[in-house]
């Protein structure tokens, strides 16, 4: 297979009308695939399902400890709860809060309460502040991005490695005060696959902000997540950064969002104990508490970190033949091109492929067109825009393999045809 880059004009004209014709034979199928998001698919959600016969008589209701779980009480979570997903992290009971159904909402709400009452060592809530800069890794979640925007903080992107965000201009741009944040994805990074390294999380951990009330969002959602291979620890962020004499710098945050059931999971935030005493004086105003059936609902299916890695295992054999479906697509079609680039994860809910620039948009219209609906192009940068027009978020997830298959097809012919048009036919 000849690579694009070195064929001759009639070389290229040929070779667009072969995949042109391959392109029309696809859209004339009428699909509807949507790779749009990671979400589970229905097999992994049927998976779960039988968590809902856990608690059927008035005594499944009451926890071990004799808390009643479906009248008023602990704001900060139920302690069985609690215990559980400090297991899961690495941390200590009182540094977990368990919340509602989504981490996203917790994340969202520690920023809201530092805009209306500041954070532990702020100065001043942050409404009061004249400008709000915010640290983002790129490629990365459009949802973390958002909630920056929707603030109107100023968004800084900080390119991504092989090992992480790029930690020299990290400790550069923290030495301005105005800077009062960063995302993490520490764990298959969202969309990249990148696990942090050591020496990146050692110097996250070491960071020395100017702002007292700098918060290191550490969005843990893949923690348990691999489908390739044994879990694959990771530091505990938290002691990293007390050793460091920073405890009160970092957030971290989890959910059971793709572990049980999307939407109807548990989303947890750790924090120092200074932290969590801070936050729960500003949200007792705002809730009573959050879901605790639900909480024990998941003690009870979860039971510890060994039952979570258990159940993570049987999500793997699920998970596995769709990255591989996409991934042996990829380097039989798009490889020896050289017209696109790619990571291999092994573990999280994403293929980030990096196409030839100036190419992902005409890509992503091209498979619309041909009935598959893929992540935005510039999705995964800061203001939704994109440098080099070419990072592509691919999620495997939803689809069953079949289907799966025909929409990479559908993907590696629109690959070619931008790239193709991109070098002129």
């Amino acid at each position: 297979m000849k690579k694009y880059l070195e064929m001759t004009l009639a070389e290229r004209q040929a070779e667009y009308a072969a995949v042109k014709a391959q392109y029309d034979g696809l859209k004339a199928l009428g699909l509807q695939l949507n790779m749009a998001r990671g979400k589970p698919g229905t097999e992994q959600l049927d998976m779960v399902t039988d968590m809902f016969t856990l608690m059927l008589k008035p005594e499944d209701f009451v926890d071990i400890d004799g808390t009643e779980t479906r009248n008023y009480g602990e704001l900060a979570g139920l302690p069985s709860a609690r215990a559980l997903f400090a297991d899961i992290l690495g941390c200590r009971v009182s540094q977990v809060f368990v919340g509602g159904n989504a981490s996203l909402q917790l994340m969202y709400d520690a920023i809201a309460k530092a805009y209306t009452h500041g954070m532990l060592h702020s100065e001043k809530p942050w409404s009061k502040l004249e400008k709000v800069k915010w640290l983002c890794p790129a490629p990365g979640y459009d949802r973390h991005f958002l909630i920056s925007q929707s603030f109107g903080m100023e968004l800084i992107t900080v390119p991504m490695t092989e090992e992480g965000p790029d930690m020299d201009m990290v400790e550069e741009l923290v030495k301005d005060p105005a800077v009062k944040g960063m995302w993490n994805v520490p764990k298959y990074s969202n969309p990249e696959g990148i696990i942090y390294s050591d020496a990146v999380i050692h110097r996250m951990a070491n960071l020395s902000p100017a702002a007292p009330d700098f918060m290191l969002m550490w969005d843990n959602a893949y923690c348990i997540h691999e489908f390739e291979g044994g879990f694959v620890p990771f530091a505990d962020i938290l002691s990293l950064c007390e050793e460091a004499g920073h405890a009160d710098m970092v957030y971290e945050f989890a959910s059971t969002s793709k572990v049980t059931l999307p939407g109807s999971g548990v989303g947890i935030m750790a924090c120092s104990e200074a932290n969590m005493a801070h936050f729960l004086s500003l949200i007792t105003v705002q809730t009573i508490g959050f879901d605790k059936v639900n909480q024990l609902r998941h003690v009870k299916y979860l039971k510890n970190k060994e039952g979570a890695l258990a159940l993570m295992a049987r999500h793997a054999t699920v998970l596995a033949p769709k990255f591989h479906a996409v991934l042996d697509a990829l380097d039989r079609e798009i490889a020896p091109l050289e017209i696109a680039s790619y990571r291999r994860p092994t573990g999280g809910y994403f293929v980030s492929l990096d196409a030839m620039p100036g190419t992902a948009k005409r890509t992503l219209a091209l498979c619309k067109e041909a009935g598959v609906t893929m992540t935005g192009a510039g999705a995964t940068f800061p203001y939704g825009i994109d440098p080099n027009d070419s990072n592509i978020r691919i999620a495997p997830t939803l689809p069953p393999v079949a289907e799966l298959e025909q929409a990479i097809e559908v993907l590696c012919s629109c690959l070619k045809l931008a790239a193709l048009e991109k070098l002129g036919v």
